[in-house]
């Protein structure tokens, strides 16, 4: 059984496979830009990601110490 769809059956379609003209809905409207504008920020960066960055330098620091720490007491 096929899946494809009788050909004898489909409204509108035309002996070669087309379609008769004013069958096919008419192209819709293209739209350019934002259809909403969008709001104005007035940071460029976010308190928050100065604080996520903050806390990342401050655990790669405790990284960085420690594995000093560990090399010296294996070095010495």
């Amino acid at each position: 059984m096929s899946m494809d769809p009788d050909p004898h059956r489909v409204p509108d379609l035309e002996p070669g496979g087309g379609v008769r003209p004013g069958s096919t809905p008419p192209d819709t409207a293209q739209t350019s830009g934002l259809s909403a504008p969008e709001p104005r920020t007035r940071r460029h960066f976010p308190p928050t990601g100065i604080a996520v960055i903050a806390a990342v330098v401050v655990l790669v620091a405790v990284f960085v110490a420690v594995a000093v720490a560990l090399i010296w007491m294996i070095v010495s």
